[in-house]
């Protein structure tokens, strides 16, 4: 129960951060106006039509679907459930389909819609680093009112991280600084049952996202620019959202 107790903590204190990230747009820096990433090769594309799926798809955290010419995750782990009677715990947590797709510096774009979500995400990530919690680097995510960077590797998922959630008394204002130097969220408004292009240009450092070819967020931050990036995983949180299409390239920097 004290981990438990724990990680509701830590949850509000990152929700906390964010959301006061989102009202003070005044200090958030500029997003470039062009793209800061050239398109090289393609790498994968798919539009989720026919029968037959990629092998490089892959279950990590139920539940998704292939519906109607979608992606359909919707969010079945809502609360903790504490191990009990010999069973283990199983922790709250947002549907994840992962793609065996390696990148360093990568152009993602995707259609997504909103049905019940309140979050969907695209995220990076490297299984063989042990730095990070599972290997967490760096995603991007939509949200109805923002949108969020969040440099995992040295932010939210470091291991530094780990060890504080064990007193989190002792250490909210240690998690807290280290969630607002890797991490940013810039205000946005979207509407459920409406489909969004959502473009992620990673290179080097830099984060940019752009929504239906708009400037929506930019980052900057050492975990970003993590050499290996041996995953892609797309996240819901909050009941249904739908991914209607994904395509990655390799990329360069644009300047």
């Amino acid at each position: 129960m004290k981990l438990i107790r724990g990680l509701v903590v830590l949850s509000c204190v990152v929700s906390a951060f964010l959301q006061a990230s989102a009202a003070e747009p005044a200090k958030l820096p500029e997003i470039p106006a062009q793209s800061i990433a050239k398109k090289k090769e393609l790498l994968f594309t798919d539009d989720f039509n026919g029968s037959e799926r990629d092998k490089r798809w892959h279950r990590v955290v139920d539940t998704f679907a292939f519906e109607n010419g979608a992606l359909k995750g919707t969010q079945t782990r809502e609360v903790t459930i504490p191990a009990m009677n010999g069973k283990p715990e199983i922790r709250a947590h947002a549907a994840v389909f992962g793609l065996e797709v390696p990148t360093k510096d990568s152009v993602i774009e995707a259609k997504i819609r909103f049905d019940g979500a309140t979050m969907i995400d695209i995220e990076f990530d490297d299984r063989q680093y042990k730095g990070s919690h599972y290997g967490h680097i760096c995603r991007a995510q939509v949200k109805l009112n923002g949108v969020t960077i969040l440099d995992e590797r040295e932010g939210t998922q470091n291991n530094k991280v780990v060890e504080w959630k064990k007193d989190l008394e002792k250490n909210q204002a240690e998690i807290k600084k280290l969630i607002a130097a890797h991490s940013i969220t810039y205000p946005a408004k979207h509407e459920p049952g409406k489909t969004y292009t959502v473009v992620v240009e990673t290179v080097g450092e830099e984060m940019r996202v752009t929504i239906d070819g708009v400037p929506a967020a930019y980052f900057k931050s050492p975990g970003i620019g993590h050499p290996t990036k041996s995953k892609i995983e797309l996240g819901v949180a909050g009941k249904s959202g739908w991914f209607e299409e994904i395509k990655v390239w390799n990329a360069e920097p644009a300047k």
